[in-house]
């Protein structure tokens, strides 16, 4: 990072900018360009080890990209607020933001699936008592990112 006296190590305070994002997007590399997408997430650090939870349908361009090649690179910002100057370079924006890579692989297993469909409703709604009947686990693909590298960014 360019920027040392902006970057975030602290693992506990880059847990609690994640947790505080509404959007996690995914960036897949494809023939004849990037394909970016913003996806609600769910989120989890064990050990030092963070991944992302998402689902979708189980079927279309994002699944096939997966599928092609689990390599993705991902970003998520909160508290972005512009701040003015008098002239335009001493105009400059206050954020939080965090990129990283990872892996992307698809979740097959019922226990697992449930526990990351708990952790996505739990970042959304705040809640992890949901229930999912078989129909609703059977209807959705459920894939997660395991995070290769990370870094945090907080400009005051």
């Amino acid at each position: 990072m360019r920027r040392k006296d902006r970057e975030i190590t602290d693992s506990a305070r880059i847990d609690e900018i994640i947790r505080g994002c509404t959007c996690c997007r995914l960036g897949f590399c494809e023939e004849g360009g990037v394909y970016i997408l913003p996806l609600s997430f769910g989120y989890e650090n064990r050990e030092g080890q963070r991944t992302f939870y998402f689902h979708s349908a189980r079927e279309g361009r994002k699944i096939a990209l997966i599928a092609a090649g689990p390599r993705v690179g991902f970003e998520l910002d909160r508290g972005y607020e512009l701040v003015p100057g008098e002239t335009a370079c001493q105009y400059g924006a206050r954020f939080q933001s965090v990129i990283g890579t990872g892996r992307v692989s698809f979740i097959e297993e019922e226990a697992e699936r449930q526990a990351a469909l708990q952790s996505l409703m739990r970042q959304c709604s705040g809640r992890e008592d949901w229930p999912f009947t078989d129909a609703m686990l059977r209807s959705v693909c459920v894939y997660k990112l395991e995070v290769e590298q990370l870094s945090c960014k907080e400009h005051e």
